[in-house]
């Protein structure tokens, strides 16, 4: 068993298409978890990712995105141990890791559908392309 356990899901009313463009974007992995460092062990696309952790924590992390009506949930799970000055500190570290998920989904989810009004169709649903904007 690890010390941390983080499962996170969030519905986010854009086509899955959209979501490699974002979660494979390494550069946004650095400011989401700064202290980790992520090897990639399956790229895939718009399902997600899956990564070796190593840095600051030892473990598994994924993004699993699922298909749901016209959008998707973005699944966020992250197992791992503390290492160094952390790992007596496990009930912290389960809060940190929650909240970095949390930001990290919102992200995805405030840059996914932006423009879209509450009660539209998801962005992309028409089958157009869906252009990811840059900044935070």
């Amino acid at each position: 068993m690890n010390s941390v356990q983080v499962a996170d899901e969030t519905f986010v009313a854009a086509s899955p298409r959209a979501v490699a463009a974002v979660v494979g974007d390494r550069t946004r992995w650095r400011r989401w978890w700064p202290d980790l460092h992520l090897e990639v062990v399956e790229d895939r696309g718009e399902q997600g990712v899956r990564w070796r952790v190593g840095g600051a924590l030892t473990g598994t992390m994924e993004i699993w995105c699922q298909p749901v009506l016209d959008g998707f949930v973005l699944h966020y799970f992250l197992h791992a141990e503390p290492t160094g000055g952390a790992a007596g500190r496990a009930g912290a570290e389960n809060h940190r890791r929650r909240v970095a998920g949390r930001r990290m989904s919102t992200e995805v989810k405030r840059r996914l559908e932006s423009g879209r009004a509450a009660g539209e169709p998801a962005v992309g649903a028409d089958g157009a392309d869906v252009a990811v904007t840059g900044g935070v």
